[in-house]
């Protein structure tokens, strides 16, 4: 968890002097979308968690930036609420699930909203050892009891639209599905088929005919199996170091697998970026493209949409 972010510090800048930077132009390309800046917000399950405006206002502050957002599977509001919410750039994270139904179902859902790109997370199909979750007893929805009072009664303004707020449901899938209160640990094992493989992986690229990316990638033979079943983008990421303890950082696995598959597929950064040198890093070592949760999830929590854009606009001055 600590190294993702850490280990950005392993690699120094090394500027060029007397360059014009009088009109600097951070415009990419990647997904399939031409982006104003050169990172988007990645996807981050149960928004609803940190504001009552849920995906919609996250949706929104990457429309207005001119960047994609990626909506998870597990968020608190549906495909088609975010596909109204917002005529910007948009990417549906997807995972291999029990239910093939459900999982062709998101597909054909995404495609109905006019989502312009899918992403299949392919590192989370058994929950990681998150000890602090399990000694909180994280659920969803949450649940007030003597061991989270405490918490709940130091944020007031929360407490407030929480109780005036109350819905807490995964909007896109049936509730029928679910047990009631699961924890995070019990939910990922009632959902996620974990005898999936890349056959299933080529089965649901084969569901989509537009930029399709995989997620969770960290070494050099699982980028050249995505070259393979025909993704157009991997996502280098270590679940922000939240899934296998003593994985490797991200940072340090950019150049290796740049250096295997060649421009043979778009490779986009995600896990411990913090700061717009984290970006610069990134692309320096061959990334397209970053993404992150974390710091739009702070800003979030912080502001609703207006949190959301300020954090954009911090990291877009810093690079």
């Amino acid at each position: 968890l600590r190294s993702n972010t850490t280990a950005f510090d392993d690699y120094a800048l090394v500027p060029d002097a007397l360059v014009d930077v009088s009109n600097i132009d951070l415009s990419t390309r990647v997904l399939g979308v031409d982006m104003a800046l050169p990172f988007y917000l990645s996807p981050s399950g149960g928004t609803r968690l940190f504001h009552h405006h849920k995906e919609a206002a996250v949706a929104r502050a990457a429309a207005k930036a001119g960047i994609i957002y990626g909506q998870s599977t597990m968020s608190t509001s549906s495909i088609e609420e975010v596909g109204a919410a917002s005529s910007g750039p948009k990417m549906f994270q997807i995972y291999s699930l029990k239910d093939k139904e459900l999982t062709r179902d998101f597909v054909a859902r995404a495609k109905a909203a006019n989502f312009d790109a899918l992403c299949l997370t392919v590192d989370s199909s058994i929950s990681g050892n998150r000890e602090r979750d399990l000694r909180t007893g994280l659920n969803f929805p949450p649940k007030i009891r003597l061991s989270t009072i405490a918490g709940f009664a130091s944020k007031p303004r929360w407490l407030w639209n929480f109780m005036l707020n109350p819905e807490f449901t995964l909007s896109n899938i049936q509730s029928d599905a679910l047990g009631d209160g699961m924890n995070v640990f019990e939910l990922a094992h009632h959902l996620m088929d974990v005898s999936v493989t890349w056959d299933d992986a080529k089965i649901i690229r084969d569901l989509w005919d537009g930029p399709f990316a995989i997620k969770g990638i960290q070494s050099v033979a699982d980028a050249k199996r995505a070259v393979d079943i025909g993704a157009t983008a991997i996502i280098v990421s270590t679940h922000g170091g939240r899934q296998l303890d003593g994985a490797s950082a991200m940072v340090h696995r950019i150049a290796p697998i740049r250096q295997a598959v060649g421009n043979k597929i778009e490779i986009i950064a995600d896990s411990g970026i913090r700061r717009g040198s984290h970006v610069l890093k990134a692309l320096a070592l061959g990334a397209d493209a970053c993404s992150f949760a974390r710091p739009y999830i702070y800003g979030l929590a912080a502001g609703g949409e207006v949190g959301v854009t300020r954090v954009v606009d911090l990291i877009s001055a810093e690079i």
